[in-house]
């Protein structure tokens, strides 16, 4: 069952450990060279406001305790390294005696990540340093830049763009942006 298809799974891990997890997994994934399979990892968290003696405080709070979801291509290596993560208990989808988990369905992905501000980013662009490219979507919608960094992991750009007679660097998704060709 290996494929060379990006998709998210969700790891159950030890309650109150999944930030543990979180940080394990993204530096295994390094260590282990593991990257170029292994590419977000994501504790579902959402901030409320705590009220602790007449003082607002924002505390974030886990979605799902005891869980964290993985954006992988499953292979056996990585399959490895994932399961064997210390604090990772296994794979929900996953029927045991070896056998590798079933993926989050699409639609499942978008709905959680768009409630964390996030997106499963489905961008099909390839980009590198030095190109010049048009912002199709945010607050610089309509801006030409060029790209000063390429974070493929996270799929996120540096763009510089001219504001003001100022060159200003921004950070955004590689969704926001098209080729000028």
């Amino acid at each position: 069952m290996e494929t060379e298809e990006k998709n998210w799974y969700v790891l159950h891990t030890y309650s109150g450990y999944e930030n543990k997890v979180k940080n394990n997994l993204d530096s295994r994934a390094k260590s282990m060279g593991m990257a170029e399979y292994i590419f977000r990892v994501v504790v579902p968290e959402e901030e409320e406001v705590e009220t602790k003696n007449g003082e607002d405080k924002i505390v974030k709070k886990n979605e799902f305790p005891g869980y964290v979801l993985v954006e992988m291509i499953m292979t056996d290596d990585s399959w490895y390294v994932v399961r064997n993560t210390p604090g990772v208990t296994g794979f929900i989808g996953s029927h045991g005696s070896g056998s590798k988990p079933t993926p989050l369905l699409p639609d499942e992905v978008e709905r959680i990540l768009r409630r964390l501000g996030m997106t499963a980013r489905h961008a099909d662009i390839e980009v590198e340093v030095g190109e010049l490219v048009k912002i199709v979507d945010g607050a610089f919608e309509g801006l030409t830049g060029k790209i000063t960094e390429v974070d493929n992991n996270n799929m996120k750009v540096k763009v510089n763009i001219d504001m003001f007679g100022r060159e200003t660097s921004t950070e955004l998704d590689i969704e926001q942006i098209d080729k000028i060709d």
